[in-house]
């Protein structure tokens, strides 16, 4: 069977966060699900060719989502207590690109979001264009959830007998 690479477009972002309003998991845009290995040079005597990189950590991006302004909305009050209070309360969030049967196929799970950055788009008077919100999030890694890792642990406790449903 011959498979395409999914399309980016169809997507569910949902945070671990109470209380929310169904206008909390509507997103138009979400940007830096990245990582980075941060790399240590060393230099080794009487070696003048190259240096050695040995790996030191993983480096995570911010995360930037993107949506229409809602009034009342729960993240928005999460984004403004950490701001106007300065009470941060960590958050985890998932993330998950969609079939076309609006199941999963690959999710990643951000731990320890809090809000860094939140900013509305620029109002016109001669565009009737929709206010966009954007929220820049700092977290401390995240995790990748495949379709095909959880069905294949899923196999094994049930082929174990250890967990019935």
């Amino acid at each position: 069977m011959f498979s395409y690479p999914p399309v980016g477009f169809h997507f569910s972002v949902v945070f671990q966060l109470f209380p929310q309003t169904p206008n909390d998991f509507r997103f138009q845009e979400v940007s830096g699900l990245d990582m980075e290995m941060m790399m240590e040079t060393v230099i080794e005597g009487g070696q003048n060719r190259f240096t050695w990189q040995l790996p030191v950590r993983a480096k995570y991006s911010d995360l930037v989502l993107k949506r229409g302004m809602f009034i009342g909305s729960g993240i928005l009050m999460w984004c403004k207590n950490a701001f106007e209070n300065f009470v941060f309360e960590p958050v985890n969030i998932i993330i998950s690109l969609l079939n076309e049967n609006h199941i999963p196929i690959q999710s990643w799970y951000v731990v320890n979001a809090i809000p860094k950055k939140w900013s509305v788009s620029g109002f016109n008077a001669e565009q009737s264009s929709i206010v966009i919100e954007s929220i820049t999030l700092s977290y401390q890694y995240f995790n990748i959830i495949s379709l095909d890792s959880a069905l294949s642990m899923a196999g094994n406790i049930s082929a174990s007998g250890s967990v019935g449903i």
